[in-house]
């Protein structure tokens, strides 16, 4: 007999809820990536086991790309399939979103930000999916080569087909942001959310002003890479597991990235979450969460587990103004203070 999925009748119960910019949208806390561990090297059950949790647990949001995998695609027909085993009935109460921009077929019209591109980018998303629309569908790059003008037509065109029912952008600085925001406004056709890397350890948004232009401009921003790839974890406190990134090689954090400053700054990081009763994971996201500009966190995760660890934030994002100074002290030095 098929294990047929009931939801809980708890799963809004913990979670918070945060308005997305200007939008009548909101966003949960913690939302959800797609980005690892939803290939096709990974396993099935544990990816629909995660969906389970995550949405119990009130994550109403799954986030995707067309080219999350390995292999590309893969991530969107697993969650396809996920969809259709398990969340039909609950298509309502679900955020899907995805996002074409990176390198995704072969030849010139593959990539970037052309019309012909995200257009076909579009119907491919949709059919891995097995939905007639995303509810958000996301640029996720700047084009420095395709007019932008075009690339916000192509995503106000999906809009108004009924193939998504908002648009947002992807790592796009405070300039393409400004710019992308007012062609958007000639198109009447609100860019609602900018998906951006953010984390205790980096700060972009914040020294390329997207995250005051966002403020300022009624746009919501939601991090990725709040964990920075599981540096703000304690994995790495003794030595570099085998089933690690770093560990299996990851082509997205190598072992570089844990010299001898940065894992002094991560145990000395996990000594004050203890302090607050958290563990670090929980606080670097309590710490993204802190300010009202940032709607969501968005978290992956390998196992059911992690998922539960890290809800919690939703309901405790407060830091003291002690606090704040001794993580801005670590960050800064990697010294004892």
């Amino acid at each position: 007999m098929a294990d047929i999925y009931v939801a809980s009748d708890k799963r809004y119960d913990r979670m918070k809820y945060n308005r997305v910019g200007n939008s009548g949208l909101k966003f949960p806390a913690v939302s959800l990536g797609f980005w690892h561990n939803f290939g096709s090297k990974d396993n099935y059950d544990t990816m629909k086991a995660m969906c389970r949790t995550a949405f119990d647990a009130g994550i109403t949001q799954f986030d995707l790309a067309n080219n999350y995998g390995p292999v590309y695609g893969s991530a969107e027909e697993n969650a396809g399939k996920i969809l259709r085993d398990d969340f039909q009935p609950y298509r309502d109460e679900l955020v899907i979103t995805t996002k074409a921009g990176y390198d995704m077929w072969p030849g010139p019209y593959g990539d970037w930000g052309s019309k012909k591109y995200l257009t076909a980018s579009i119907d491919q998303s949709l059919k891995r999916l097995g939905l007639e629309y995303v509810d958000i569908f996301y640029h996720h790059r700047m084009d420095p080569e395709t007019p932008l003008e075009e690339t916000m037509e192509a995503l106000a065109s999906i809009v108004r087909s009924g193939k998504a029912l908002y648009a947002g952008i992807s790592n796009y600085d405070k300039a393409y942001t400004q710019k992308a925001l007012a062609i958007m406004g000639e198109l009447h056709c609100p860019l609602i959310v900018n998906q951006r890397s953010y984390s205790i350890f980096n700060r972009a948004i914040e020294e390329d002003g997207v995250k005051k232009c966002c403020r300022e401009q009624g746009m919501g921003i939601i991090a990725f890479s709040p964990l920075e790839q599981g540096l703000l974890t304690d994995k790495y406190l003794h030595g570099i597991p085998e089933d690690s990134r770093i560990g299996r090689g990851s082509r997205f954090l190598k072992s570089d990235a844990l010299l001898p400053r940065r894992l002094r700054q991560i145990e000395r990081l996990n000594a004050l979450a203890a302090e607050r009763g958290q563990t670090l994971a929980q606080m670097a996201l309590s710490w993204v969460l802190k300010d009202d500009e940032v709607c969501s966190v968005l978290i992956g995760a390998s196992r059911p587990e992690q998922i539960l660890e890290n809800i919690s934030v939703a309901e405790n994002a407060a830091f003291t103004s002690e606090e704040l100074r001794k993580i801005e002290k670590i960050v800064s030095s990697g010294e004892n203070f």
